[in-house]
C-alpha cells in the first residue's frame, strides 16, 4: 500500500534535514541534540523531521538526576530485560535510601496505542522523585524480525506477567501502574499472577484504561466499535518495507497513527508546536530546547503489529471480554475476582474525551475486595486524557493522589504482618475495613 512510498518520503526528509542540521553543526541522530543547550537548533530542519515521522532513533529518556526535597538525586538507567516485544527500562536512585526511607519500586506500564514510551518521560522523572521506577518501553514492530512471532494480545500479558516477575527479583513487590490502554494487559496480566501466586503485587493503579468501553462510550469508543475488524484490516494495515528488520510482517503504521492523533487531538498538537515556536523566535533557546524535546516525543510515533492492533479492537472495543469475564490467554482464564487481595486505584479525569467517565472505576465492581485492603476511586476535575499523566494535572492533583493510597498500602501491609494485640487488634481492624471501602473522591 503507501508504507513504502512514505518511508521514501521520510528517508527524503531526514537527508534534507540532515544536510541543513550539518552546517550548524548538528546531527540529527545523535543523541545530544535532543538534549543540547550550547547550540541553536535550526528549527525548521527539526519541525522538518518531526512533521514527517522521520526521526531515525527514538528520543531518549535521558534522565540523569531529578530534583527531590530540594537537592538533586543522581538517576541510574539500565535495561533489565529486552524480549523480542521491547525491554524492561530500571531507573534507579542513587545513592539508595536508607532502609527506613525505602519505598516499594513502581512499574510503569506503558500503554502500546502508537507513541513511544519515552512520552512518559516526565511520568517517570515525577514518580523518582521518592521512588525506583521500572518502565516497559516497547519495541516498534517494524524492527521485530517476523520469526519472534505474531506479536498478539496475548504476547503482550505474558510479557507483563514476566516483566512483574524480573522486577520483584531485585527485592521488593511492585506499584503497578498502567496508563490508557495499558490499564487492560496490566490488569489481567495481575489477575493471572494472583492466581497463580507466584509474583507478588503491592497494588495496582489504573489511569484512564478502557476496562468497559460499553460505559459512555466516546467518539474513539464509536468508532473502534463501528468499524468491522475487517474494514480495519483494509484500511489500516501495511505492509513493512526492506530494509527493516521486520520486513514483511503487517502493522498498523506510525504514520496513519500520527495523522489520527492530529485529528483527534489538534489542539495538542498545536499548542505543543506553538509553544516551540513562539520561544526560539523570542530567543529563548533554552526554553525552545525543552519545548523541542516534548513535542518529538509526542511525536514518536511506532508501528503496531496488526495482530495486536486487531485483537485491542476486538477484546476490548468489540466483545468487551474483560468486564464480561470471558477472556483467556494463552488457555488460562483472566479472573479479575483473584485480585481480592490485591489493592486497587482508579483515577480518571472528568475531561477525558478518550476513556469514558465510568471506563475505569469500574474495575472495582469486578471482583469483591478484601475488607483489609485498600481501595481508592479519584476523579480529577477540569483534566482530559493527556492530563492524567503529563502536565499541572499529573503533578499536582494525579501523582499526589497516587502517593497517598501508596502509603496507605504500605502502612496496612505492615500492620496486617504486625503480630495482633488484643488490646488494639479489634479498633486496628475496624480503621483498615474503613479504609478499604471504595470511596469516590473528586479532586479539583
Amino acid at each position: 500500500m503507501w508504507y513504502a512510498f512514505i518511508d521514501a518520503q521520510q528517508r527524503l526528509a531526514r537527508a534534507m534535514a540532515g544536510g541543513v542540521l550539518s552546517e550548524s553543526g548538528s546531527a540529527p541522530g545523535a543523541q545530544a541534540a535532543w538534549l543540547s543547550t550550547e547550540q541553536a537548533v535550526d528549527a525548521f530542519s527539526y519541525w522538518l523531521l518531526r512533521s514527517a515521522c522521520a526521526f531515525e532513533r527514538t528520543p531518549p529518556f535521558a534522565i540523569h538526576s531529578v530534583l527531590a526535597n530540594d537537592s538533586r538525586v543522581a538517576v541510574e538507567e539500565s535495561v533489565v530485560a529486552s524480549p523480542a516485544l521491547g525491554a524492561l527500562l530500571r531507573f534507579k536512585r542513587k545513592p539508595p535510601t536508607s532502609s527506613a526511607d525505602e519505598k516499594l519500586p513502581v512499574l510503569l506500564c506503558a500503554p502500546l496505542a502508537g507513541h513511544h514510551s519515552v512520552m512518559l518521560r516526565e511520568t517517570v522523572e515525577t514518580l523518582l522523585q521518592e521512588r525506583d521506577v521500572f518502565v516497559t518501553d516497547w519495541a516498534d514492530a517494524r524492527d521485530v524480525p517476523r520469526e519472534a512471532g505474531p506479536l498478539s494480545l496475548d504476547d503482550y500479558v505474558r510479557a507483563l506477567e514476566s516483566f512483574v516477575g524480573t522486577a520483584r527479583a531485585f527485592g521488593s513487590p511492585v506499584h503497578v501502574v498502567a496508563i490508557c490502554q495499558a490499564s487492560v494487559p496490566a490488569l489481567a496480566a495481575a489477575a493471572l499472577l494472583a492466581k497463580d501466586d507466584t509474583a507478588p503485587i503491592a497494588s495496582v493503579s489504573l489511569l484512564g484504561g478502557p476496562i468497559d468501553t460499553r460505559l459512555n462510550p466516546t467518539v474513539t469508543d464509536r468508532f473502534a466499535s463501528s468499524h468491522t475488524l475487517q474494514w480495519f484490516h483494509d484500511n489500516a494495515i501495511d505492509l513493512v518495507p526492506p530494509p527493516y528488520r521486520g520486513a514483511g510482517r503487517l502493522v498498523y503504521p506510525g504514520f496513519i497513527q500520527q495523522a489520527a492523533l492530529f485529528a483527534a487531538h489538534p489542539e495538542r498538537h498545536l499548542r505543543l508546536e506553538a509553544d516551540y515556536w513562539s520561544r526560539w523566535l523570542a530567543g529563548d533557546i533554552s526554553g525552545a530546547q525543552q519545548a523541542l524535546r516534548t513535542a518529538n516525543e509526542y511525536a514518536a510515533v511506532l508501528d503496531m503489529a496488526e495482530c495486536y492492533f486487531l485483537d485491542m479492537l476486538r477484546v476490548v472495543f468489540h466483545e468487551h471480554l474483560l468486564p464480561r469475564n470471558l477472556w483467556s490467554v494463552a488457555g488460562r482464564q483472566v479472573r479479575i475476582a483473584a485480585l481480592r487481595d490485591t489493592p486497587l486505584c482508579t483515577i480518571e479525569g472528568d475531561s477525558d474525551e478518550i476513556t469514558g467517565a465510568g471506563q475505569t472505576h469500574c474495575a472495582h465492581a469486578l471482583y469483591e475486595a478484601s475488607p483489609m485492603r485498600p481501595r481508592r476511586q479519584f476523579t480529577v476535575e477540569q483534566c482530559n486524557h493527556y492530563d492524567l499523566f503529563i502536565g499541572p494535572r499529573w503533578r499536582d492533583a494525579v501523582y499526589p493522589a497516587l502517593c497517598e493510597f501508596w502509603r496507605e498500602v504500605e502502612h496496612t501491609a505492615l500492620e496486617i504482618r504486625r503480630p495482633p494485640r488484643a488490646a488494639r487488634g479489634s479498633a486496628s481492624r475496624k480503621r483498615r475495613e474503613a479504609a478499604a471501602k471504595p470511596s469516590a473522591v473528586r479532586i479539583s
